[in-house]
């Protein structure tokens, strides 16, 4: 018999952990193992095994078969991680209002740390031109007078501008001429490659920063 799979950012991962910037309009839902679920039963499905994996800030890989005709006993970890979800309280209105104060919290701190730095006469950069990085960047208002630039390895993004923003794009070469203060790491999920990526640029004194789930510098 068939079996259907499915991966996917897990809708407990971005509210506990105030990923907001993984929103945006490549994804048109943001799902749950409990609302999973209970689409697949709506359409003669039904999930027998669930996987938690580290992508993207913690996803959910999910297997189904068909209800009439599936052969594949329930695993445990179905059931486990439907209990987990109900005690978050992802089956709670209560659980989503207050989604937006933090995110605008991590808005707020972030947007005030680019402003001090600028009083202080801090070079700020950022690295990794990516969605989640122009969503976080534009929802804070941030300009090129805030972050200087947004480094990429990306050639083909070389020479262009984040949308919104118009904060430039460039080459990694021109960090290590220009060595900045500061490097906001834009892609959170990928911190721990690229702080090692960049490991030489704390010979002049830089250091990294996350902006999500809260501000982090990192020495």
């Amino acid at each position: 018999m068939g079996v259907a799979t499915f991966e996917f950012p897990h809708l407990r991962q971005l509210l506990e952990h105030n990923q907001f910037d993984t929103i945006y309009h490549e994804h048109f839902s943001y799902l749950s193992l409990t609302a999973v679920s209970t689409i697949f039963e709506a359409n003669g499905l039904t999930v027998f095994d669930v996987q938690e994996w580290p992508t993207h800030g913690g996803s959910l890989r999910v297997f189904a078969q068909r209800s009439d005709t599936g052969r594949r006993a329930r695993e445990a970890s179905v059931a486990r991680l439907l209990e987990r979800e109900a005690a978050f309280g992802l089956t709670k209105a209560s659980t989503y209002s207050d989604f937006q104060r933090r995110a605008e919290r991590v808005k707020d701190d972030f947007v005030s740390f680019l402003i001090d730095c600028k009083r202080q006469g801090r070079r700020v950069a950022a690295y990794g031109a990516a969605a989640k990085g122009n969503t976080l960047i534009n929802f804070g208002g941030c300009r090129p007078d805030l972050i200087a630039y947004v480094v990429d390895r990306n050639p083909a993004k070389a020479g262009k501008f984040m949308p919104g923003s118009r904060i430039p794009i460039v080459g990694e070469a021109t960090l290590w001429e220009d060595k900045p203060d500061y490097v906001v790491i834009l892609p959170w999920n990928l911190k721990t490659e690229v702080t090692a990526q960049l490991a030489g640029a704390r010979a002049w004194g830089c250091r990294f920063v996350t902006a999500v789930p809260s501000l982090e510098v990192i020495g």
